[in-house]
């Protein structure tokens, strides 16, 4: 049986891609930053180490934890776990920053790198990053979101060049809008790090951003599609023998991808200020 670890589990792509592989005979590790999800995740039957991006310890447990089960293989990584901390980049003070970095970044790095080992050994491996639109696209309000992505994607392009001459397959994923809670479970680190009410932006806060944020029922974004969207593309850089170093889901994330190509940077940044 092939084993699969993906991190963020407890809801939206990791939830869905964790039910996605064990329908097609994968063995799947999925884990969770919380205790509490992962006893929810091992009572639907799954293997769930919790793995927190930000504390190296569970991190390195984690893994022993599905080696220990695996007889030290794993045919695939699939790192998804992140969260969002919106807000203007003048307000956003840099702890905020660092402490989305560590989650978004320098955790996945950190599982990344203890997991090419054990592919090297065996021989094989596929690590798959779950990045987004904003990846390779801005968009206000979302700096640190932004950067993150943007970090990701320059260490996964490098890491897939180095790969070239293994049998590590290396593969993104860029979403762009897809129902998930990442907006409802952003509003804690809007809370705890924008002071939003001292800033010269207020007005706009309130106008714009407080409204997206705060909002109960305005309903998917326009053009989102459901998780299961994401987990197609996953199944595919996983099991194809040929994988792709990209996968584009959503339309927005195919109309970016050319506009990016084609507009001068000015005509981009006017029509990305639109949203």
């Amino acid at each position: 049986m092939k084993s699969i670890l993906i991190t963020g589990c407890s809801s939206g792509i990791g939830h869905a891609a964790a039910h996605g592989l064990r329908a097609r005979g994968w063995r799947v590790f999925a884990a969770c930053r919380r205790a509490e999800d992962c006893a929810r995740l091992q009572a639907e039957g799954f293997d769930s180490p919790q793995i927190d991006y930000t504390d190296e310890t569970s991190i390195t447990a984690g893994l022993a934890e599905v080696l220990n089960a695996t007889d030290g293989t794993l045919d695939a990584l699939f790192n998804n776990g992140a969260h969002a901390t919106p807000g203007a980049v003048e307000d956003l003070p840099t702890d905020a920053l660092r402490a989305l970095f560590e989650a978004n970044f320098f955790g996945w790095h950190t599982l990344t790198r203890a997991v090419i080992p054990v592919m090297r050994a065996q021989g094989h491996g596929r690590i798959v990053q779950c990045s987004s639109v904003l990846g390779f696209i801005t968009m206000p309000w979302r700096g640190a979101y932004n950067a993150s992505k943007h970090a990701i994607e320059g260490l996964t392009s490098t890491l897939r060049i180095e790969m070239r001459d293994t049998d590590i397959r290396i593969c993104t994923i860029e979403p762009g809008p897809v129902t998930s809670r990442i907006r409802a479970n952003s509003v804690a680190h809007f809370e705890r790090w924008i002071d939003w009410r001292s800033s010269p932006r207020a007005a706009q806060y309130e106008t714009s951003l407080m409204k997206r944020l705060y909002a109960t029922d305005s309903g998917p974004d326009t053009f989102a599609l459901p998780p299961e969207a994401v987990v197609k593309k996953l199944i595919h850089a996983v099991e194809s023998s040929s994988p792709r170093p990209r996968y584009y889901v959503t339309v927005p994330t195919h109309v970016m991808g050319v506009m990016k190509r084609i507009l001068p940077t000015r005509a981009l940044d006017w029509l990305l200020s639109r949203n």
